[in-house]
């Protein structure tokens, strides 16, 4: 600077003052002082949180004519612009919607053998038995025209025998493969505290899922290049550099890569309430923000440049902010730190003041009309939520002190808490402990060590390693503490579900307790806890029971609830996949349903679809007694035997099968359990064939009659013979079954049989089925019906199938239906 003529300083400095009035009217920055801003950030919020709860979003035209209204009335109307910012949310949310179901996999595309060509897209997840990764599929004509430039969520296998993995090790991070695949939509399992991937995936844009076919036809096209590359290599040079257990936790400090986290390590997490920290949050992009804005202000002054030295500092905040976003995969939190950075620095450099309040609003604006299906994650509530929070409550400036510390560390607890029950349904009483020794310790020494390393390792090959290992040693010794303190018996408290009702009792009550010292009343406050952390559940009565057929898909589990007892029939599947049903479905849906130890289980026999989810059972709840067929390779308590029986609160339980002693013969050994009231009756079957169905059949005809019966074997060819229906005579008849499957159960045939006398419900297209049998007969819900949203798969199918559906099926068309070779 000091070098140039006076006329091209002169010149620079005019450009700069034309810049910033440029910057300055295009941005019309005067709306960062409006006083309805945060007001108008919460109304579209609200507007895209009434089209969530839509079971079928409207056409698209009348979506474009209440887009157009809503922008009229919040641009001309003044007095009720606020109900023209909720109503374009709602008609930009459910735009949004349509657009992404419209592009999901078309159903005439599910189960062919597709060639496609794409990009890898994320870091690589191997596992025991496979690799998941995502696909963005080229734009190139002679690609599929529906999967051109979208997104895939692909797993690749190795085969049956394989020792070692096969090719899918070479699978990279930003390198492009031409695969043999096979696809289908999105379709979850659906439960009581079960994931919803269904809704998962259309917020992350995935159209479909599949996994790979024909490995050895699989090529690489070009290699690994790009911004995950990169995430990728750094990963693996902290691995080799840390060689203690913590180098997976610094690489998903550093780069957001949680890949090498095992389960343990996540329950740890849990337990603890600090899965929060150990990915990438928006306090990490703050942190690189403010260090490079603190290193440009040290030395400003030296390099002798004449621009205000606030003004350099949001120069150059911004890109540190943002480039980082980028480099950590760019997740909901960081994009929220990045815009408020880019907000508060836009408002620096045309010198306006920014609110905290507004700087919030307004990204909570940008990321609503951006992106309303955003409110679908968890981190965007967590993320928004906690920042609200801080701001309304630390305002007095003394966050900065020891005292403001413990205080916001007392605010976010106390008000993420309602938000943590909805969505986890947990609390971590270690939690605040773990939290106030884990903030400064892993923000302020482990974190900054992992970043630094992680700049020198960018700049010269094997100078961040130093950082590395000294943030690997302070993070191993705290690790040992939170290990003993998730182990401890207080450290989680499980929560039943609860409703939105609930959610929003907790968060007023939550605002009241943190009002000012002196508001009256605030002891009022923890009454509206109460439907949250004690929601009512309604349990049967005395004489009454409640049949509960998870959603596990091909598998079977079922739990069958007394007015003081509970018993677990059977735990689902676990497969090689990684994939295990009592640790996803069975244990979630218990805790969801409040249900704290099992009085007895019984294993029906020792199929994989039977028991493999036991083991995740038998470590979650404590049972009193189990039961399995004699001579079955399980470690049981007793041997179901026919004849059999025990009474509970009035209800019968009786074992109709196999005999005392017998040898043990796989699915005809099943354990038979019928369940008996005054009010009605029940049959579970396990997978008996037609053979004991006649055995059965010729002891006690009388036995086998029941209201509700879960068909044999999953409505396989094998089972369900003609005369065992009709001596059944079921008003409700139940498959587990999964969608797809590659057995085709259950066979029409079987179908029709059981439709001559009953309702035939499939946990594939119904989820979780709920029969109460009671004074009032037989109460059923679905879950998929019960909490039916547009993004429900099964009922996009049905409609794509059957022109004019109805909510009132008929007998006939609920046959037809539940024929699909889906």
């Amino acid at each position: 600077m000091d070098d140039m003529k006076p006329e091209q300083r002169h010149m620079l400095q005019r450009c700069w003052v034309d810049v910033l009035s440029v910057i300055r009217h295009a941005a019309c920055l005067r709306y960062l002082a409006f006083p309805a801003l945060l007001p108008s950030a919460v109304a579209l919020l609200l507007g895209c949180l009434a089209a969530l709860t839509l079971p079928r979003l409207p056409p698209v035209w009348v979506l474009w004519i209440f887009l157009f209204v809503g922008v009229m009335l919040a641009v001309v109307v003044r007095r009720v612009a606020w109900c023209g910012v909720v109503l374009f949310g709602f008609a930009n949310c459910c735009l949004h919607g349509q657009f992404g179901l419209r592009h999901q996999l078309s159903f005439a595309l599910e189960g062919r053998d597709l060639v496609l060509r794409g990009r890898i897209v994320s870091l690589p997840v191997p596992e025991t038995r496979r690799t998941r990764f995502l696909l963005r599929v080229d734009t190139d004509q002679d690609q599929e025209p529906a999967l051109r430039g979208r997104l895939l969520q692909l797993s690749w296998y190795d085969e049956n025998k394989a020792v070692v993995p096969g090719p899918r090790s070479a699978l990279h991070a930003g390198s492009v493969w031409q695969l043999h695949v096979r696809l289908r939509a999105p379709h979850s399992l659906m439960n009581p505290g079960g994931f919803d991937s269904e809704r998962y995936a259309l917020a992350q844009g995935i159209v479909a899922t599949g996994y790979v076919r024909m490995p050895t036809m699989a090529r690489e096209l070009a290699a690994a290049t790009g911004i995950n590359a990169w995430r990728e290599r750094m990963s693996a040079r902290i691995a080799d550099a840390v060689l203690l257990e913590a180098s997976v936790y610094l690489r998903a400090l550093a780069l957001g890569d949680t890949r090498g986290l095992s389960q343990q390590d996540w329950e740890v997490l849990r337990a603890t309430g600090l899965t929060h920290l150990i990915a990438i949050s928006g306090f990490h992009v703050g942190m690189v923000a403010g260090a490079c804005a603190l290193l440009v202000s040290l030395l400003w002054r030296d390099l002798a440049w004449r621009w205000p030295r606030p003004i350099a500092m949001a120069l150059i905040a911004v890109p540190a902010a943002a480039g980082y976003t980028v480099l950590a995969g760019a997740s909901l939190p960081t994009v929220r730190t990045a815009l408020m950075i880019g907000i508060v620095a836009l408002a620096r450099l045309t010198r306006r003041r920014a609110m905290p309040g507004h700087v919030l609003g307004l990204a909570l604006l940008v990321v609503l009309v951006w992106d309303p299906l955003a409110i679908l994650s968890a981190g965007f509530w967590l993320s928004f939520a906690g920042v609200a929070w801080l701001m309304w409550c630390m305002q007095d400036g003394h966050a900065a002190s020891c005292r403001g510390f413990l205080s916001a560390q007392g605010v976010a607890t106390l008000g993420l808490l309602p938000f943590t029950v909805a969505l986890f349904g947990q609390v971590s009483f270690v939690g605040p402990l773990a939290n106030l020794i884990a903030i400064p310790l892993w923000t302020f020494v482990v974190v900054p060590l992992a970043l630094l390393g992680t700049a020198l390792e960018a700049l010269v090959p094997g100078w961040g390693s130093p950082m590395w290992r000294l943030g690997g040693n302070f993070f191993q010794w705290s690790w040992q503490l939170f290990e003993y303190l998730a182990q401890t018996d207080f450290a989680l408290w499980w929560l039943p579900e609860s409703d939105g009702v609930a959610l929003g009792l907790a968060l007023l009550g939550a605002f009241w307790l943190l009002l000012p010292r002196g508001t009256p009343g605030k002891w009022l406050a923890l009454l509206l806890w109460l439907p949250l952390l004690w929601p009512e559940r309604e349990r049967p009565r005395p004489g009454e029971f409640e049949m509960q057929m998870l959603d596990v898909g091909q598998g079977l589990s079922i739990v069958v609830r007394t007015s003081g007892h509970t018993l677990l029939y059977d735990a689902g599947p676990a497969v090689n996949d990684g994939f295990d049903a009592g640790e996803r479905v069975v244990v979630p849906a218990l805790r969801a349903s409040g249900i704290r130890r099992l009085d007895a289980l019984v294993a029906s026999h020792a199929d994989s679809d039977h028991v493999g989810g036991l083991p995740a059972v038998l470590k979650a709840y404590p049972v009193d007694i189990s039961y399995a067929p004699p001579d079955a390779p399980l470690d049981v308590e007793r041997r179901c035997s026919a004849g059999d029986s025990w009474l509970w609160d009035g209800v019968q339980f009786r074992f109709l099968h196999p005999a005392p002693h017998s040898r043990y013969l796989g699915n005809e050994s099943s354990c038979v359990l019928r369940i008996d009231t005054r009010w009605g009756s029940a049959l579970l079957t396990g997978d008996i064939g037609k053979v004991v169905e006649r055995g059965l059949l010729s002891q006690d005809r009388e036995s086998v009659r029941a209201d509700v019966v879960v068909v044999p074997h999953h409505g396989s060819a094998g089972s369900s013979s003609l005369g065992f229906v009709r001596a059944v005579n079921a008003r409700l008849a139940l498959v587990s079954s999964g969608d797809g499957n590659r057995f085709g159960h259950p066979r029409c045939s079987v179908v029709e049989s059981w439709s001559e006398t009953a309702d035939v419900l499939l946990t594939a297209h119904s989820g979780a089925v709920r029969i109460w049998v009671g004074q009032q007969g037989l109460q059923l819900r679905e879950r998929r019906v019960w909490r039916r949203r547009f993004w429900d798969a099964v009922e996009r199918r049905r409609s794509a199938a059957i022109l004019s559906a109805t909510e009132d099926v008929s007998k006939e068309r609920r046959r037809n239906e539940t024929c699909w070779n889906w």
